[in-house]
């Protein structure tokens, strides 16, 4: 039986109830039983409906999904329906920013998946406010139920820096952070500030938590060609990644990592980043994209040149006094375009994680929903 409620704060919930049809959970390798209560922030998005979607298969009956007031519900919906003999789902919708939305999510929480991404502009306040406020609100918020047993912070490979390294060198969990976030750009700035402020609540308030550090992510739903290959800008194409291998991981592969770093036992305090394996160049992305999904122009500038137009645009930013935007630094160059390699041993080796999509197929159910896409947008112009 279904049923839908709305309290005062005009927070929707959803409950799907029945007895349990699904996988069980293993106890010995999980911190939570499957009556536990988990939140998710970011439930409605590109990874949060998928990170729902494996904790119902495995057996987690008693999931809270925190949505912004605008969001659209329709894939918890349809999750809530295909296991409304299960689990109990229940959708908050409340607003990060304000503490007291943070207390409702969190009230009762063992285990808690921070991915909501914030809503802004590419500016530093707006960086700042969506990401490490918020972020902020839910950890005290948490200190203050003191009934977490994880809390696990989706983070980004853009938090590392890469200078004065030599290119194709490892990056893998034991790199160093950037320490110099704000000349890189407000997303990488963001997302340290995050990191850090994780870490200081587990070190003072004794917050056990995980940090994961997804590449790039990609699958049918998110279509655009991702900026580790290239920009594209005034009708071409340029190609800077050339025979860089891409931090690409498969959005369910993503998932489950996810999950992984929730739940299993003796993680406290780690650092994970998730990629998959078998990770094609940029050059290979960028030839399969064009024979699979569509044929455009694309220019290849190798490293020395796109470097150079990299210290140009910082340097033409740095003479406006900001009115053009640093779009372009030598800091995002080493981060994105000088060329590194990854790992995800200790994906593998702590959190047992195996990638379920291959590259190959991965790749292949993207192609196919950028093809889609296209489609779909040429349809509406005729």
């Amino acid at each position: 039986m279904e049923t839908y409620a709305e309290d005062q704060t005009h927070s929707i919930t959803r409950i799907a109830t029945g007895t349990s049809e699904a996988l069980q959970v293993k106890a010995k390798d999980s911190i939570i039983g499957p009556d536990d209560q988990i939140l998710i922030t970011g439930a409605t998005g590109f990874v949060g409906t998928r990170v729902l979607a494996r904790l119902l298969d495995k057996g987690f009956r008693r999931v809270r999904c925190m949505a912004r007031p605008c969001s659209d519900l329709k894939k918890i919906e349809t999750l809530a329906g295909r296991y409304n003999h299960s689990a109990k789902i229940e959708v908050i919708r409340g607003n990060l920013l304000h503490l007291s939305d943070c207390a409702n999510a969190t009230e009762d929480a063992a285990v808690i998946y921070h991915l909501a991404v914030g809503a802004g502009g590419r500016s530093f306040p707006d960086a700042f406010m969506n990401a490490v406020v918020t972020t902020r609100n839910l950890l005290e918020a948490s200190v203050r139920h003191r009934c977490v047993k994880r809390f696990v912070n989706v983070s980004s490979f853009a938090v590392y820096a890469n200078c004065n390294k030599p290119r194709g060198r490892l990056l893998d969990e034991s790199c160093p952070i950037e320490q110099h976030p704000a000349l890189r750009d407000a997303y990488c700035y963001a997302k340290v500030k995050q990191d850090r402020l994780v870490m200081d609540y587990g070190r003072i308030h004794g917050l056990p938590y995980v940090i994961v550090r997804p590449g790039v992510v990609y699958g049918p739903g998110k279509d655009a060609i991702n900026g580790r290959v290239g920009l594209g800008t005034f009708g071409l194409f340029l190609h800077l990644g050339g025979s860089n291998p891409i931090p690409f991981t498969y959005v369910d592969n993503c998932a489950d990592a996810v999950v992984l770093a929730g739940v299993k036992e003796g993680v406290d305090g780690e650092v994970f980043n998730i990629v998959d394996d078998d990770l094609p160049s940029s050059r290979t992305f960028l030839r399969l994209y064009k024979q699979h999904v569509r044929q455009f122009r694309s220019v290849y500038l190798p490293r020395p040149t796109s470097y150079l137009m990299c210290a140009l645009w910082e340097g033409i930013s740095s003479w406006s006094q900001g009115q053009l935007p640093p779009f372009l630094t030598r800091r995002q160059w080493h981060a994105y375009w000088k060329g590194a390699k990854y790992s995800n041993e200790k994906l593998k080796d702590v959190l047992g994680w195996a990638p379920n999509v291959s590259t190959r197929d991965g790749l292949a159910r993207f192609f196919r929903s950028c093809l889609n896409e296209e489609g779909k947008c040429l349809k509406s112009r005729s």
